[in-house]
């Protein structure tokens, strides 16, 4: 577990990188964790995952900003208050509509900006691995990063004047692959893989080390034994 003094946003101006994190409203976030953690912690925990995230990529020196595509309120200002920067879901056509928006509002305030994906399911994600996916990123147009299952995808790069070409959902990592982008497979690397859908995979996201925000609601509700 991390705790909230490991925290700290980043403040160089220099940063080349935005990154773009796409959230559900919180009623309808995570609803296949529901079944492992009970209805009640499910929005709070799908809160906190994102907390966690946004939090971690603020605090990478590769990261100029975040910017949280969202219309769940709650969620915004929480995000908002850890420094993000939130925007609408103007399209509201799923995922990969969000992240597209979400890169043209990178591109209004910064123009040729790099810009990357982000899942917003990342507890336990550091900022210095999310670092070396960055750096590895900037020598190829458009990267990406399969998820721990190698199915899906957790993170996705556009370079300065590429477009990011988002195919999320489903088994994104052929998507991406199809599409042209290069598979980061670079060795530890495992919290920016690791997001979290069901119970098991929030039960090795606590093996890796989740944030402050995800510890502080998990270990009230989960029995030592059962992490």
């Amino acid at each position: 577990m991390r705790t909230e003094g490991e925290i700290a946003t980043n403040t160089d101006p220099t940063g080349p990188w935005s990154l773009v994190v796409p959230l559900k409203p919180l009623a309808q976030a995570k609803s296949r964790l529901g079944r492992a953690v009970g209805g009640g912690l499910r929005p709070r925990l799908a809160l906190a995952f994102a907390q966690d995230t946004v939090a971690a990529a603020l605090s990478c020196p590769g990261v100029r900003d975040v910017v949280v595509v969202t219309d769940d309120p709650v969620a915004g200002a929480a995000l908002a208050a850890l420094g993000a920067r939130t925007v609408s879901d103007a399209p509201a056509a799923g995922l990969n509509a969000a992240l597209e928006h979400g890169a043209r509002a990178v591109a209004a305030r910064r123009g040729r900006a790099a810009v990357a994906a982000l899942n917003a399911d990342l507890p336990a994600l550091r900022p210095e691995e999310l670092a070396r996916a960055l750096e590895f990123s900037s020598e190829f147009p458009r990267t990406f990063v399969s998820d721990a299952q190698g199915i899906g995808t957790t993170f996705l790069s556009a370079t300065s004047g590429t477009e990011l070409r988002p195919v999320f959902g489903g088994p994104s990592r052929a998507g991406h692959l199809a599409s042209g982008a290069v598979e980061i497979r670079l060795p530890g690397l495992d919290s920016v893989r690791r997001d979290v859908d069901t119970g098991e995979d929030l039960r090795a996201a606590l093996a890796l080390g989740v944030g402050p925000f995800t510890a502080g609601l998990v270990a009230p509700a989960v029995p030592a034994a059962e992490r």
